[in-house]
């Protein structure tokens, strides 16, 4: 056997060993490399998505210099989330990520609500970060229709558009993950090379540019509101947004190999290259500004980006650059829908899920199908509001990174508080820094957490206002009230939760026919970190693995 072969499996045996002790069996096909799982990461933090659609409204809430600088800031402070993340997922690996990461965080009396708030955040930010992709992707192809012709598109017109996309990242997620995996590495190069593209273009063709002075240090304040700090904020909502959706690589950790490694560096390194390639296509795209009142507040064509680009570049190559963002919009979508589906798929394993018996069903290419499609069916609800308003992308950009922002939060705020001395970290490890980390992290999450719940216009109407509580009450609302009414009764989080109490068959005999009837109960939450000293175990059914070690109590029936 060639040594890399050899290598291989003893990885395969390792990571299959260490997501037993932290009590699931290997289901899910474990294909991706370490560069697959970045690929993954980098294209839910697809820059190319994030900032184009929101580009006019920040830098009309604050100008480029908040734009830029406001870049660097966010992308800092990103940073510090991304490491207190990728600490606590080398130590626990799992498709649950950030909801099971709770279990092991938080105290014994807390951790079923925790977790299932913290899993319910996770799926709702990740489900609206889809919608948000894909509505800003159907705008941009209005946008190309507008340009080709003196048709305009409604909102339904641009619904309708959505609901294809969303079919066909459907169809693509429900592919082997090895095609998956292909999908997202030719998303990495489709994003550096395109961003490269779209700048060079745009500042070869722009014959007359802006000063640096502009760039770097103009003040644009067309947002109602009087306090300069407060608009400087404003404006850095749209690097928020766009920084977000890292967590995918703890997602795709059950496939990803050597994951306590590879999942940790996917977030740091999707964050670390998302934020310098993205600091490059703001400042380039600002240079080739011309004039902001017919570019910037009112494009003609509908979106700021494209105006600039037909502007500059004339309608054949802006229609070549629209379709360059296009394909990085659709690569972003498809990325989010597959890290999705795996949370769908791990939550609905532990039963905290409405169908969860058929939701963590793998089809014979052990990809959850179902999971994939039930995000596509909510997804599609969540877009039915865009028919009536407008503004209500801006509610679901706002639900997507508050709701992502709270299950980062938890999970970080249990690791320094809770768990600060019983937490055993995994190979990637902050040290020291862990706790300073996190304190910053967590302070930042607060701060623009509640940001994104303000009126970003004044005066303030029924049609200007900012309605992202609304949405994000009812779903969390809900979901508590399932907690509270039905939940707290049988959802064990790591333990199989409703699935896993069922009884199952499980044969202890040394005669292979010999079939002992179990059934299990649960003393307790289980231990911090995994033991890996080899204890023996049984598999369920229900792809749960219940141990000794993990103090299942199994009493033969």
């Amino acid at each position: 056997m060639a040594k890399s072969e050899t290598d291989s499996g003893s990885l395969y045996d390792h990571d299959k060993a260490v997501l037993e002790k932290l009590g699931y069996k290997q289901s899910l096909d474990r294909s991706l490399s370490a560069f697959s799982n970045f690929g993954v990461t980098f294209s839910c933090c697809s820059i190319l998505s994030g900032l184009t659609p929101l580009y006019a409204d920040a830098l009309q809430s604050g100008g480029p210099m908040t734009v830029i600088w406001g870049w660097l800031l966010v992308s800092f402070f990103t940073l510090m989330i991304g490491l207190s993340l990728a600490e606590i997922c080398s130590a626990f690996p799992t498709t649950g990520g950030l909801y099971f990461w709770t279990t092991r965080l938080a105290s014994a009396d807390w951790v079923p609500l925790a977790s299932w708030v913290v899993g319910y955040t996770n799926w709702l930010g990740l489900c609206v970060a889809i919608a948000s992709t894909d509505l800003a992707m159907a705008q941009f192809l209005a946008s190309l229709i507008s340009m080709n012709s003196s048709y305009v598109p409604n909102t339904y017109v641009i619904f309708a558009i959505y609901v294809a996309i969303l079919l066909l990242h459907g169809i693509v997620n429900s592919m082997a993950v090895r095609l998956n995996g292909l999908f997202n590495n030719i998303s990495v190069w489709w994003h550096v090379f395109g961003t490269a593209t779209i700048v060079i273009v745009v500042l070869a063709t722009t014959p007359v540019k802006q000063s640096a002075s502009f760039v770097f240090t103009e003040w644009v304040n067309n947002t109602g509101w009087s306090s300069g700090f407060y608009v400087f904020m404003l404006g850095l909502l749209q690097s928020q947004y766009t920084l977000s959706g890292y967590d995918s690589a703890a997602h795709m950790s059950e496939e990803t190999q050597n994951a306590q490694t590879g999942g940790p560096r996917g977030i740091i390194m999707a964050i670390v290259v998302a934020s310098a390639v993205g600091w490059v296509f703001l400042v380039g795209m600002t240079f080739c500004i011309t004039d902001f009142e017919s570019q910037i507040v009112s494009p003609h064509v509908g979106v700021a980006l494209s105006q600039i680009f037909l502007d500059s570049a004339g309608l054949r190559l802006a229609i070549f650059l629209i379709f360059i963002i296009l394909g990085a919009q659709f690569f972003c979508g498809s990325a989010l829908t597959l890290a999705s589906s795996r949370m769908v798929y791990a939550f609905a394993r532990d039963g905290a899920l409405p169908l969860s018996k058929h939701l963590h069903k793998l089809n014979k290419e052990k990809s959850p199908v179902a999971a994939v499609w039930f995000n596509i069916a909510f997804c599609f609800i969540l877009g039915l509001p865009y028919i009536w308003s407008e503004t209500a992308y801006s509610a679901i950009v706002s639900v997507n990174t508050i709701a992502s922002s709270i299950s980062y939060l938890i999970p970080i705020l249990c690791r320094i508080i809770l768990a600060r001395d019983t937490f055993e970290p995994g190979p990637f490890n902050l040290g020291r820094f862990s706790t300073p980390v996190g304190v910053i992290s967590s302070l930042w999450i607060i701060c623009t957490s509640a940001l994104f719940l303000c009126p970003t216009q004044a005066p303030v109407t029924a049609e200007n206002m900012n309605y992202a509580l609304v949405p994000f009450v009812v779903v969390i609302g809900l979901c508590v009230s399932y907690y509270a009414i039905w939940g707290r009764h049988w959802f064990k989080p790591g333990a199989g939760g409703k699935e896993g109490m069922d009884e199952v068959d499980v044969d202890l005999g040394n005669d292979p026919s010999e079939k002992h009837e179990l059934k299990m109960v649960f003393s307790h939450t289980p231990p911090m970190t995994p033991d890996l000293s080899g204890d023996e175990h049984w598999f369920a059914e229900d792809d749960t693995i219940h141990e000794k070690s993990l103090g299942r109590k199994l009493e033969k029936v």
